[in-house]
């Protein structure tokens, strides 16, 4: 259940950042504030280009869409 709660939170955190555009180091602080309050230890974000080969999930899109916000467990 925390999981669903995370992702939930997560992709509402994503779906604003499209609307808005905001930059990718404001929309990461964001998303690293929001796990933090919900006490979630042993992650990492992690700003790349759009298309670029990464593992983890994206969370967020930023600049335009032109980057995207990986969240890594672990």
């Amino acid at each position: 259940m925390k999981k669903f709660i995370l992702a939930v939170g997560l992709l509402s955190i994503a779906g604003t950042a499209l609307a808005g555009g905001k930059s990718c180091e404001e929309l990461k602080s964001e998303i690293a504030a929001k796990l933090d309050a919900k006490h979630v230890s042993g992650y990492s974000l992690e700003i790349v280009d759009k298309g670029a080969a990464a593992s983890g999930k994206v969370v967020g899109k930023c600049e335009a869409g032109q980057k995207v916000i990986v969240y890594k467990r672990g």
